[in-house]
């Protein structure tokens, strides 16, 4: 049985998943930032390959949001660059190229329109959840970003194509559950029933937030702390505490739950508002389909905005959490051998 693999090529993770008949058999997110060591995407890739048992010939579909990372001064030159490591790792006939409008092109092809692959694993994921739900808003919460995507009559709904389109739109909000700094979640927190300013030195992430409350785990937390210290709940506290500039012999762990909470309603109370923007555009909706890492923020902001919310484990089981690269792949996979319909 001939596998295909999905890759969603980030700035900060590099995912990947395998598809065998239209079933994900496997996936897996590697922590790798790409303006560190660019050279290593292509070995990267191929590393992901073999330990995913991939076989000579086996289809790679693609798609990427590292196109955005600094290092580059344009997505023209992002796209190039993962182009070619992507052809560095895989025979260039073996790999598709996802565009954001729903098509695969080669290789060839997403070189000419590199702006059409830019930034287009959003529409994978989108896609793949309209086969399953006519009416329907998806929203995937991951590290750094939320996607809220309408499904209307069974297709693809958003009006932004583009990640500055669907910032406009409301369709794109940059908070994820970890990568965020504190002071882009809220201005201020509330501690002892008042309002108290947040510090803007990126003393703390949302994953401290996340990982404090207990809705990340310790090895969720896969990029440097801020502080250089380890992933642990204690350390996550006092770099919470430093939000505030004070430390943990100055605030207790009911102050710091505090602080905790006030950030993680704030950014729930953002998503909603997204939300119940896209909402309004799509009154057929009532309800939500919630996927990614953060996939507990999105569900919270979902029933704070009145929908019933479903969760895409329900269809990939745990590469929910990797969902453009099962996305791709099982997009892929059933074009290149269509399967009968699931029950």
């Amino acid at each position: 049985m001939t596998a295909v693999l999905g890759w969603d090529v980030g700035g900060v993770n590099t995912k990947v998943a395998r598809v065998v008949q239209g079933t994900v058999a496997a996936a897996h997110a590697q922590p790798y930032e790409i303006q560190r060591d660019p050279t290593a995407l292509g070995s990267l890739l191929a590393r992901l390959a073999a330990e995913q048992g991939a076989a000579i010939g086996a289809a790679h579909a693609v798609t990427m949001t590292a196109e955005l990372s600094q290092m580059f001064r344009t997505k023209r030159e992002g796209v190039r660059f993962v182009l070619d490591a992507v052809t560095d790792a895989f025979p260039e006939p073996d790999v598709r190229v996802y565009a954001a409008d729903g098509r695969f092109l080669s290789v060839a092809a997403a070189r000419v329109e590199p702006l059409a692959v830019a930034a287009a694993n959003w529409a994978a994921t989108a896609h793949l959840v309209a086969q399953s739900f006519s009416e329907a808003i998806l929203i995937d919460t991951g590290t750094t970003t939320t996607d809220i995507i309408p499904i209307a009559g069974g297709r693809v709904a958003a009006r932004g194509r583009t990640d500055h389109e669907r910032l406009r739109e409301g369709e794109l909000v940059y908070t994820g559950a970890l990568r965020t700094p504190a002071e882009a979640i809220a201005h201020t927190v509330v501690l002892h029933g008042a309002p108290i300013g947040v510090s803007a030195e990126g003393f703390a992430l949302a994953g401290d937030v996340h990982l404090w409350l207990g809705n990340l785990a310790p090895e969720d937390y896969t990029v440097p702390t801020p502080d250089g210290r380890p992933a642990t709940r204690q350390f996550a506290g006092e770099r919470l505490a430093r939000v505030i500039c004070a430390d943990r012999e100055l605030l207790d762990e009911a102050a710091i739950d505090a602080i905790a909470r006030s950030l993680a309603d704030a950014q729930i109370g953002r998503v909603s508002a997204a939300l119940e923007r896209v909402a309004r555009r799509h009154p057929g909706a009532a309800g939500a389909v919630v996927t990614g890492l953060g996939a507990f923020i999105a569900a919270a902001a979902a029933r704070r905005a009145g929908l019933r919310v479903t969760d895409l484990t329900e269809r990939l089981g745990p590469a929910a959490r990797h969902a453009p690269a099962a996305a791709v792949a099982l997009l892929l996979d059933a074009q290149l051998a269509p399967h009968p319909a699931r029950p």
